[in-house]
C-alpha cells in the first residue's frame, strides 16, 4: 500500500514537472502574442495564465464533474488546447514577432487570416472569464453520487433473483373445454343380404330445465309490540276495586285541597290520585270550574 502512494506521488510530481516545462515553452509565444495585438507589459505577462491556466482549470473539472458537465470540461479543455497551439504555431511562423518589430494588430498578412487570429487571440481573455466561471460554477455545485455498500448490493441481488425467479416460472395453459357431443356407435359392415336392425340412438344428457322463480309478496315486518292475546290471568289482574266518577272527584278534591290553581293539572291529579290522563283532565276541569263558582260567590 505505501509503495502505491509513492508511486502515485511521483507520478503526480513528475505531471507537473511536465506540464510547468511546458508551460514555460509556451509562454514567450502568447506573451509576443498579447503584445502583438495591443497588449502593454503586465497584459503581456498574464495573456499565458489566460490561456493555459484555464486549460489547466478544465482538467481539474474533467476529474471532479460526471456526465454532461464533464463533456462540457472537456470540450473546453480542448478548445483551449487548440487555440493555443495556432497562436504557437503563428509565433513560429512569423520571426518579428520575436524581437516584437511586428507591426500592432499584424499577426498574417493575408487580411482574412490576420482578422481571424486577431479575433482568436482577443476572444480568449472574455471566454476564459465565461468559462471558468461556468467551470467552477459546476463544480462547487457538484454532489458526487454515494458509494454503493454491501447491503445495497445484497438488496440489488436479493431483487434481482427474485425478478428472475417470477419470470423462470412456467406459463400455465389451461384445459381445453370440450363441448357436449353426443357419441355415436360406429357402423358394423354386415352382409349382402343380412338385414341389420338400426342402431338405437343414444339419448344426450340434457340439463333439466329450470322454472322460472316466482316472486311473492312477503309483508314487512312490524317494529310496533304485539299485544298480548288470550285471557289474562286472575293473578296479574288489579285487586283494587274500580271507582266511581263521584269517589274520583271526592279523592281529587281531597288531594288538591290547599293547592294553588297553577298546581292543579291533569299530571298532578293523575299522580296524586292514580288514575287515567283522561279521568285526570276531567277532575281538573271540575275542580277548577268549582273554584270559579265559588269565587264568583265570594265577590
Amino acid at each position: 500500500m505505501n509503495l502505491r502512494r509513492k508511486g502515485r506521488a511521483a507520478l503526480v510530481l513528475a505531471l507537473v514537472a511536465v506540464v510547468g516545462m511546458a508551460f514555460r515553452v509556451s509562454w514567450n509565444a502568447l506573451r509576443d502574442i498579447a503584445g502583438a495585438v495591443g497588449a502593454d507589459e503586465t497584459a503581456a505577462m498574464l495573456y499565458p495564465f489566460v490561456v493555459d491556466g484555464l486549460m489547466a482549470l478544465a482538467l481539474i473539472a474533467t476529474l471532479v464533474l460526471a456526465d454532461r458537465d464533464r463533456t462540457f470540461a472537456l470540450r473546453v479543455l480542448g478548445a483551449y488546447t487548440v487555440a493555443s497551439l495556432v497562436l504557437n504555431y503563428v509565433h513560429g511562423l512569423v520571426p518579428e514577432l520575436h524581437g516584437r518589430t511586428v507591426d500592432w494588430g499584424r499577426l498574417a498578412d493575408w487580411d482574412p487570416a490576420n482578422w481571424a487570429l486577431v479575433l482568436l487571440a482577443t476572444s480568449l481573455p472574455v471566454g476564459s472569464i465565461y468559462f471558468g466561471s461556468d467551470l467552477v460554477a459546476k463544480v462547487l455545485h457538484h454532489r458526487p453520487a454515494p458509494v454503493p455498500t454491501a447491503s445495497t448490493n445484497a438488496e440489488k441481488s436479493t431483487e434481482t433473483n427474485m425478478k428472475r425467479s417470477t419470470a423462470d416460472l412456467p406459463v400455465s395453459t389451461p384445459a381445453p373445454i370440450t363441448p357436449n357431443v353426443t357419441v355415436l356407435p360406429r357402423p358394423v359392415a354386415v352382409g349382402f343380404l343380412k338385414s341389420t336392425l338400426p342402431a338405437k340412438p343414444v339419448p344426450s344428457i340434457a340439463p333439466a330445465p329450470v322454472g322460472p322463480i316466482e316472486r311473492r309478496a312477503v309483508a314487512a315486518e312490524s317494529t310496533r309490540p304485539r299485544r298480548a292475546t288470550g285471557r289474562v290471568p286472575a293473578v296479574a289482574k288489579s285487586t283494587r276495586p274500580k271507582r266511581t266518577p263521584e269517589q274520583l272527584l271526592a279523592e281529587a278534591r281531597k288531594a288538591t285541597d290547599g293547592w294553588p290553581d297553577a298546581k292543579v293539572t291533569g299530571e298532578g291529579i293523575r299522580r296524586a290520585i292514580h288514575t287515567s290522563p283522561a279521568n285526570a283532565r276531567s277532575l281538573r276541569d271540575t275542580i277548577l270550574a268549582e273554584r270559579a263558582a265559588a269565587g264568583a260567590v265570594a265577590s
